[in-house]
């Protein structure tokens, strides 16, 4: 969401002043990035080889030329997304409120990706929505739906829309949703991502070319983050496609609790300590055998466990 930004006046070098601004980051690409302050929009670096800047992010700039500037410092965050392997964590963007993973009734949609992604926005503190695209794709619609099923049970608000063939509903179903809010589109390839976004930003298209050229990332548009704003004090953040979402910068305690169909057995287990992986009276694993928590849910989260014991950053 936008904040209002204020000039700040701060002494340079042998009495000179140089011009320090307020500005939220709307795209990225390596280590060039684009803020947006005082309605200007402004190529940025960072001191140094630091690249710990996402989008969304509200940030110190220091001027350097009329379209330039340096990215001093960022404020301080109200959530951070990001995802992490062994060895490295990728931002995906700051200060949201939502998340929506949007999945198709084809191609076949992950459920590994849907659930870390889940898992993710749990730990960040972020509200998550799916959405369903592609429903006039009749023949897929029921095996989806019904695939759905184990994340709606937990509550998580399902969306089904058309892109293609309701474009009028698709945008009366999910601008209310984004009204006021800062939220983020992720999930993988060919899923209509960007078929929703060109119908809820209708300059997306213009606004991504000159995003593109800005940051000098020619016509490889999917290849950053970017921003667009939804009205006065709304956002949404569209992310290139991904196959792999790493949380491995996750702990054990951090885990547990960003299962959400855990939490109704979390303190009930016969050791203070457990883990929930093979250990007796356990209340997790009792609720996997009587079905409360998917069996898939408890498998990928042994897994999660696992790679977050491999972390070497």
């Amino acid at each position: 969401m936008r904040r209002p930004h204020r000039r700040l006046a701060a002494k340079g070098g042998a009495g000179m002043s140089k011009t320090i601004r307020l500005g939220t980051i709307i795209a990225a690409h390596g280590r060039h990035y684009l803020a947006e302050s005082e309605g200007e929009r402004l190529q940025c670096v960072t001191r140094g080889k630091k690249t710990n800047v996402a989008v969304g992010d509200s940030v110190r700039l220091t001027l350097t030329s009329p379209n330039q500037a340096v990215i001093d410092a960022i404020e301080e965050r109200k959530t951070l997304l990001y995802r992490s392997d062994q060895y490295k964590s990728k931002l995906l963007a700051a200060n949201l409120t939502q998340l929506f993973i949007v999945v198709a009734t084809e191609p076949s949609f992950s459920d590994d990706l849907v659930s870390r992604s889940l898992v993710a926005a749990e730990a960040a503190g972020i509200t998550a929505h799916l959405i369903l695209n592609k429903t006039d794709v009749t023949d897929s619609l029921p095996r989806a739906r019904e695939r759905l099923q184990v994340y709606t049970a937990m509550g998580y608000p399902l969306h089904e829309v058309s892109a293609r063939a309701e474009p009028e509903a698709t945008v009366a179903k999910l601008a209310p949703l984004l009204a006021g809010q800062s939220s983020i589109l992720i999930g993988q390839s060919g899923m209509g991502k960007s078929s929703l976004i060109n119908l809820l930003v209708p300059d997306a298209d213009i606004a991504t070319r000159e995003i593109s050229e800005a940051l000098d990332t020619g016509k490889h548009t999917t290849t950053f983050t970017r921003l667009y704003h939804l009205g006065e004090d709304g956002c949404v953040i569209d992310s290139p496609g991904f196959q792999e979402f790493g949380l491995y910068h996750l702990s054990e305690g951090m885990l547990e609790r960003a299962f959400r169909d855990f939490a109704p057995h979390l303190g009930h287990c016969k050791f203070y300590n457990c883990r929930h992986l093979s250990e007796p009276q356990c209340s997790v694993l009792a609720a996997v055998e009587e079905g409360k928590i998917a069996r898939m849910r408890h498998t990928l989260y042994g897994q999660l466990l696992h790679e977050s014991a491999q972390t070497l950053y």
